[in-house]
């Protein structure tokens, strides 16, 4: 069983129907007994880290969560959901993720001029398509997921907030939005995007579609 965590922050249903245009049925859930009893877990989000922190705490999920990736249960977290499986983040002070990857979350910090020269100012969030790049990946091999996903495919963001990882060995991709940040993690179960598949016409189907091959 496929299921996708709805603890009420972000768009679920254009989630699941991604996945539903791959081929696979993924069911929304608040359940701690649908994680434990799934193979795979999607947490996905759009919005505040503290509020979505304060949701998966209320709904007893911070603890399930974690033992199904200690289990080894295969994870993609979205968006936010790439946030939150790190330590902390700038938009929420005092306030603990998951901890499930070492390391904080940045707010971008742009200013006239661009930190690029002869760039144009840059605006927060960011939004819109832009690329990802393997070139700075710290993984000495392409995952599965990313199967058929070629260097520099454009993808959909929307985001004011970036992962630094303490451990540079989790970084899958990178993005240039003013500076280079790290756009998609990887280790061992683990994956997570901080752009939005289900956003990203083909390429998001791409790779939806490899995590549900995953075995």
């Amino acid at each position: 069983m496929i299921v996708i965590i709805d603890y009420g922050m972000g768009n679920l249903r254009s989630v699941q129907k991604a996945f539903e245009v791959s081929g696979a049925k993924a069911k929304l859930t608040s359940s701690p007994r649908d994680l434990k009893n799934a193979k795979k877990i999607i947490l996905p989000g759009v919005g505040a880290f503290g509020s979505a922190m304060k949701e998966l705490k209320r709904l007893k999920l911070v603890k399930p969560i974690k033992d199904a990736i200690g289990e080894g249960k295969y994870f993609l977290g979205l968006c936010l959901g790439l946030q939150l499986l790190f330590e902390r983040s700038e938009e929420a002070p005092g306030v603990k993720g998951l901890c499930v990857l070492k390391g904080v979350v940045k707010r971008f910090k742009f200013y006239a001029p661009s930190p690029k020269p002869q760039a144009p100012s840059l605006k927060v969030p960011h939004m819109g398509w832009n690329t990802i790049d393997y070139r700075l990946s710290t993984i000495d091999h392409r995952p599965s997921i990313l199967k058929g996903v070629l260097e520099g495919s454009y993808v959909y963001f929307v985001h004011s907030y970036y992962v630094e990882p303490k451990d540079k060995g989790v970084i899958l991709t990178t993005t240039d939005y003013g500076k280079r940040f790290v756009s998609g993690v990887c280790r061992d179960n683990i994956y997570g995007f901080q752009f939005h598949p289900e956003k990203s016409q083909d390429v998001g189907l791409k790779i939806i579609k490899n995590f549900v091959r995953l075995k």
